[in-house]
This record gives C-alpha cells, sequence and structure tokens, in this order.
C-alpha cells in the first residue's frame, strides 16, 4: 500500500502574479503567497492528518523552502526540522523562464504551437518536458515509505497526479494546481483539500 502523500505547492510569487514561467528560477514568495502557506497548514490540520508524525520534504528552492517554514510554523512544529530534495524541483522552461506565455507565443511562435500539441514531452529550448520530469520523480515516489507532506511547485504535482492517480499524459498538464491548499494522494485518488 502505497503511503499516503499530502502536497502543497509553494504560495505565490511575484512572477506568478504576473503569469511568468518561474521554472528553477528563485524567486520568493510575495505577501499573499506567505498568507497561502499558512492556510495550507490549517486544511492540513483540518484534514485531520496527524501532521506531528509526519515525514515533511520540499524542494530547495526558495519559495519552497519558505511556504514549509511557515507550514510547520503554523503548525506548531520545529521550522527547520524536515528534508530538502533536488529532484523536488519545479519543471525548468530554459530559456523561456521570466517570459509570460504571450511573450513566448509572440517570440517562438512554432515551439509555443507544438507545446500546445503535445505539452507533455515537448521540450522547450534548454529546457526539460514533463516527460523528463516525471522520470526525476518516480524515484521519489518509489521511495516513499510512510505518510509524507511535500511542498514543491505545480510541475511536481501533475508528475504526481500521473503516478499516484493515473491521470492521462493530455489530462495531468492542463490540470490547475492551487496555492493555498492541500492536494491529498491516498489509494489511488488525488482530491483538493
Amino acid at each position: 500500500m502505497t503511503p499516503t502523500l499530502y502536497f502543497v505547492r509553494h504560495g505565490e510569487t511575484a512572477w506568478n502574479a504576473d503569469g511568468r514561467l518561474q521554472g528553477q528560477r528563485d524567486i520568493p514568495l510575495n505577501q499573499l503567497g506567505r498568507a497561502q502557506a499558512a492556510e495550507a497548514a490549517g486544511r492540513l490540520r483540518d484534514l485531520g492528518a496527524p501532521y506531528r508524525e509526519l515525514r515533511y520534504v520540499a524542494s530547495p528552492l526558495s519559495r519552497t523552502r519558505e511556504t514549509m517554514d511557515i507550514l510547520r510554523r503554523t503548525l506548531g512544529l520545529p521550522v527547520e526540522d524536515y528534508a530538502l530534495d533536488a529532484r523536488l524541483k519545479e519543471l525548468t522552461f530554459g530559456v523561456w523562464e521570466g517570459l509570460t506565455w504571450k511573450q513566448v507565443r509572440r517570440a517562438e511562435p512554432l515551439a509555443a504551437a507544438a507545446r500546445e500539441k503535445d505539452k507533455w514531452h515537448m521540450v522547450p529550448p534548454d529546457g526539460e518536458s514533463y516527460a523528463m520530469l516525471i522520470e526525476r520523480m518516480r524515484p521519489v515516489v518509489d521511495e516513499l515509505d510512510r505518510d509524507t507532506v511535500m511542498v514543491a511547485h505545480g510541475g511536481t504535482a501533475r508528475a504526481l497526479m500521473v503516478l499516484l492517480a493515473g491521470d492521462s499524459l493530455e489530462e495531468a498538464p492542463i490540470r490547475d494546481i492551487w496555492q493555498g491548499k492541500v492536494l491529498r494522494f491516498a489509494d489511488g485518488q488525488a482530491d483538493w483539500f
């Protein structure tokens, strides 16, 4: 039986608010993002999760670390007592990072159209596809040996939707991945709280 995974996407950043592709750029949370991190902690508590007994792991980017710090502080847990895992970093958009989708479509219309046609397999220039990301994420899932809280990114959540909830390769890249909420993976299902 696969352990339960409580996934939290990092809180909002200024680049999220602007619609910019962050990828692996290290962009900090904004004020709303900090409030969303505390909101996610409350949702985890309201779920009745045994949050004091869970394993905690985060992507090493500052927006995920700050989200985890706020979440743990809100839950009354020692802030620094969690693991970092570089495999949880966001999908990299390569040279597109920092741009909006509108700018990408204007600058590279053929590449943007190719991505719209096959979001799962298309590799942005100097970037990474979801297919590449899922291979990076697969060992993380295989190593889950106890119920865990994971703070990471929208792309990593989409990979988990395929690996743990059976989403199709067409469906996963277009799913909304909410900030300030908890996505619980349990028994082959994914549910937002």
